[in-house]
């Protein structure tokens, strides 16, 4: 079997949420079957294992519809590609595309990062949901990274391809002194960017409220935005780092009273593992996916009310309930590894190519 991954939504000089899905998945799948990764830019290797690559049009390229003619060239037996606009015209191999999330459908504000053609496009795209179908049924099948995507795929009827859960997961940090004492001080964590969904504000006026609390935002910032939160509570302790390292993130966790996330709408939450693994508790919106993620270790709260998050907080006050939290926290986080998705993901891969399989899926496989 010969296996192509498409590599392409892989950033450059940092990870997001799919090129971390992407990067840590191909690591775990290529040590059980060889593969060949696509990329439209050579700087994205330095984020990728060493493995064999192929270099192709951009995803955002205006080639895209017909890049499979440039894949074709490889001869694979099928592609993997964690997003699902791969363009599909001409190909004569298997195709598995990803669906993480139905975020935009609700918040319609697209990624800053993205070409004005391409945001205009972005933003018409998530105006009805038959662009989507269209997508999706152009595959074999359809990989998502949870649960609560799946069943939002299957309400909405997305597809008639068989769907199938493979977890999102969190890159080693390091491996905690268990069972973790309480760390001194009262400093909480946030991960993530600063698009409107992700409502940091209710976290900045909840720190406001919390004098002795500080809140330290890792992802990097604007200016302008940065300038609007301080603004926002002149009276909140934060502390902006502007990007950190793994080690610094690690270090950052190790020493926390929890993370923090006040998201309105997730695919997933890899933050929320990332500070699990170490035994940081995690004090989140109340949303499915994080009830999902978090199971029992987390806390909950109101993603629209920061003096809900207050007093969640001071719940990690009580006699032994931030180690209760803690020690939870670690034994939730270890249902999500690279290596147990990459197992489901080749798996799938097997099956997809197997002699007689159709194109067409009747179900939800999980």
């Amino acid at each position: 079997m010969r296996i192509v991954v498409d590599c392409r939504y892989v950033r450059i000089g940092h990870h997001d949420g799919i090129s971390r899905f992407t990067a840590g998945i191909v690591a775990e799948l290529a040590k059980r079957h060889p593969l060949t990764m696509l990329v439209s830019d050579h700087r994205q290797l330095e984020l990728l294992p060493p493995l064999p690559w192929q270099l192709v049009s951009s995803p955002t390229s205006i080639r895209e519809p017909l890049v499979a003619l440039q894949v074709k060239k490889l001869r694979p037996d099928l592609v993997f590609t964690p997003m699902q606009t791969m363009g599909s015209w001409g190909r004569d191999y298997k195709l598995l595309l990803t669906l993480h999330d139905l975020i935009y459908y609700e918040h319609r504000t697209p990624p800053r990062d993205l070409p004005a053609p391409v945001r205009l496009l972005w933003r018409l795209y998530h105006l009805a949901w038959w662009p989507q179908r269209m997508l999706l049924n152009r595959g074999d099948g359809v990989v998502t990274v949870s649960e609560t995507t799946a069943g939002l795929i299957h309400e909405h009827h997305l597809t008639d391809r068989p769907v199938t859960v493979i977890p999102n997961a969190a890159d080693d940090l390091g491996t905690p002194t268990l069972p973790r004492a309480r760390p001194e001080g009262h400093r909480l964590v946030y991960m993530g960017s600063y698009m409107p969904y992700k409502n940091v504000d209710t976290l900045v006026r909840a720190v406001a409220a919390l004098p002795d609390h500080e809140l330290h935002l890792l992802s990097r910032i604007s200016r302008d935005e940065r300038a609007r939160l301080t603004r926002l509570a002149p009276q909140a302790r934060l502390v902006f780092h502007d990007g950190v390292t793994d080690a610094e993130y690690a270090e950052l966790l190790s020493g926390a009273t929890a993370l923090v996330h006040a998201s309105q709408a997730e695919g997933f939450g890899i933050p929320l593992v990332e500070a699990m693994r170490l035994g940081t508790p995690v004090v989140v919106s109340d949303i499915p996916i994080f009830r999902e993620i978090g199971g029992d270790a987390a806390l909950y709260f109101d993603s629209g009310n920061p003096e809900a998050l207050v007093a969640a907080l001071w719940s990690l006050e009580r006699e032994g309930e931030w180690e209760r939290r803690s020690a939870a926290s670690v034994a939730v986080a270890a249902r999500y590894n690279w290596a147990s998705s990459a197992e489901q993901l080749l798996d799938l891969m097997r099956r997809t190519v197997a002699p007689g399989t159709r194109r067409r899926g009747a179900g939800r496989r999980r």
